[in-house]
């Protein structure tokens, strides 16, 4: 099982504009092929910030409509990191936490088993996880987009003696760069 970041970012280093859109992430075309699907198919829990889960909510209009939760999620339980009251989407299997990761972490890998778990975003959310030594790899799906500002990829320092490049290749548009993440000394 291994705990991982995945999220698709501009050449820039943006993983949403400044007003937290992800509009400029379906201008690109994908090339007809669904790296996302294989990647989903391993994830046994996943872990997102409270502005992903409200960008889903308003995106899809997940309240009204379910299914645009169930369609890519399934029944995969997932873990919603808020500091305030976030309403749930009917029928999916939400648990909304906050504060430390280290004890959210313990309940997503129970409940992954073998699988793996995701942290779908945001960055600051992922930096948590590699502050506490839980994150085990990246894997950046690099759109040829820049945004100039917004939010980013990782807003924390990881050198590259905690990154390691394992795997780099080109989907359509995107370059997807896979990087095993080493625990803090």
């Amino acid at each position: 099982m291994k705990t991982q970041y995945y999220t698709a970012t501009t050449i820039d280093g943006f993983i949403a504009d400044e007003h937290n859109s992800l509009d400029w992430l379906f201008e690109v075309e994908e090339g007809g092929q669904n790296p996302f699907a294989d990647f989903f198919d391993n994830v046994g829990a996943f872990a997102m910030g409270s502005t992903t889960y409200e960008w889903i909510l308003a995106h899809e209009k997940a309240l009204d409509n379910p299914e645009k939760w169930r369609e890519p999620y399934g029944d995969t339980p997932a873990w919603v990191f808020t500091s305030r009251e976030l309403p749930a989407i009917p029928g999916a299997d939400l648990r909304f936490v906050r504060g430390d990761v280290r004890p959210a972490h313990e309940a997503m890998a129970a409940a992954a088993g073998s699988k793996n778990i995701w942290v779908v975003g945001g960055g600051d959310l992922a930096g948590q996880f590699a502050d506490a030594g839980l994150l085990d790899e990246v894997i950046l799906g690099v759109a040829p987009v820049t945004l100039g500002k917004g939010a980013p990829v990782l807003p924390r320092r990881l050198g590259a003696a905690r990154l390691t490049l394992t795997e780099a290749r080109a989907m359509g548009q995107f370059a997807y760069l896979t990087y095993d993440v080493k625990k803090p000394a």
